[in-house]
């Protein structure tokens, strides 16, 4: 077996990260995944480094394991193809906003007539049951609306996004997980539904589990936000020769930490005598571990706090990881040769099933590498294909 996901046929009609790092880590499980593109393709085709245009650096971290297909569902013959391509289909998945799909004429309804059992997944920037749900959205949106880059105003001044696509990947592993539940109900009753996951909601739950904070209670006791993430000292400590990422957060931890630095008098000082404590006065406790992890080299500290609890990590910078000796020990990294990009670097999928491995089967396709046998395989005749191609409703890779 594969994967977990073997046998799961999935058609995703998405682009950019969000849908595309949905899709990839469910086809990392085992699932077959039809990707369906627009004669241009999928926009992350065109950013990154890339030895073919088409094949940018972007694109290829986001789209193994699947299989490509052109259709320009503007016209009417490739529309029908993704209909007859449905049929087969365990799940839908896009991340057009909901007016697209009403155009196009491919909302849940439209499919559920055909496929009565199919989970339908529609992933955007808001509800479309709310004022914003014609709102285009990407990343950068996201992450103002839901509270992330206020967050960085309160501890840097002003307000900036977190230099990832936080709001994509994490609404994209909601995805993966609103599925996979779907899937287990459908197992038990045969019923398939429609999903919504959009991406202001999703980043609000998210950045609200730490920061409701006070305002869980009604009325508030305290204002939002988790005050330990709120402290300007809280970063990567220096030493005397780099940074150390050190978290002496538990009671038993800070004990250890200022038993080992010699600062005894810390342990009994009221400020940090418990982790509540603590906490109401981070920016003491942060000042003052900062002050002791100053006095030695990384290396140093990394030997002093190895046999204890005490979270102690060296920082890594992005070219560290590919070096660095645990990753290398659990074959993290992995190496695929494209039949024409020649040797690509791949992250392995993170979780280990003991009997049903996550496994990276194929390689980023070009764009409609796979169109003539997608169709086929949907029973589409050579004749309608041959129509589609002169028309543009589809296309094939060189």
């Amino acid at each position: 077996m594969s994967g977990p996901l073997e046998g799961v046929k999935i058609l995703e009609l998405t682009s950019v990260v969000l849908g595309p790092w949905a899709a990839q880590i469910m086809g990392d499980m085992g699932a077959e995944i039809i990707k369906v593109e627009a004669p241009f393709g999928d926009s992350n085709r065109q950013l990154g480094a890339y030895r073919n245009k088409g094949m940018a650096a972007l694109y290829l971290s986001n789209n193994r394991n699947k299989r490509s297909l052109v259709l320009d569902l503007k016209q009417e013959s490739a529309r029908n193809a993704l209909l007859e391509i449905i049929k087969d289909c365990d799940i839908f998945l896009h991340n057009n906003r909901p007016q697209v799909m009403t155009k196009l004429r491919l909302e849940y309804d439209d499919l559920k007539a055909l496929n009565p059992s199919i989970i339908y997944c529609g992933t955007y920037g808001y509800s479309k049951h709310g004022p914003y749900g014609k709102k285009g959205a990407l990343d950068d949106s996201i992450q103002g609306a839901s509270g992330i880059a206020s967050l960085n105003e309160l501890v840097l001044g002003e307000p900036k996004y977190l230099p990832t696509v936080i709001a994509d990947k994490t609404t994209a592993i909601t995805v993966v997980y609103s599925i996979l539940a779907a899937l287990f109900y459908k197992e038990r009753t045969g019923e398939g539904q429609e999903i919504e996951v959009p991406m202001f909601e999703t980043m609000v739950n998210f950045t609200m589990a730490e920061h409701l904070w006070g305002e869980v209670f009604e009325p508030p006791l305290a204002k939002a936000g988790y005050t330990r993430l709120m402290s300007h000292h809280r970063k990567p400590y220096k030493t005397k020769d780099g940074y150390i990422s050190v978290l002496p957060y538990m009671n038993n931890h800070w004990k250890i930490f200022c038993e080992k630095a010699d600062r005894h008098d810390l342990i009994d000082d009221d400020r940090f005598k418990d982790l509540s404590s603590r906490v109401t006065n981070i920016d003491d406790t942060y000042s003052e571990t900062g002050k002791i992890l100053a006095t030695k080299t990384t290396q140093e500290w990394l030997d002093i706090l190895a046999e204890t609890k005490v979270p102690a990590i060296e920082v890594n910078s992005l070219d560290d990881l590919f070096t660095d000796p645990h990753l290398d020990a659990v074959d993290f990294w992995k190496e695929l040769d494209h039949p024409t990009e020649g040797k690509l670097k791949m992250p392995s999928f993170p979780a280990r099933f003991s009997k049903t491995p996550a496994t990276i089967r194929k390689h980023p396709p070009k764009l409609g590498e796979h169109s003539l046998e997608i169709l086929k395989e949907a029973g589409i005749d050579s004749d309608t294909i041959s129509d589609m191609i002169a028309s543009k409703a589809t296309s094939v890779s060189d």
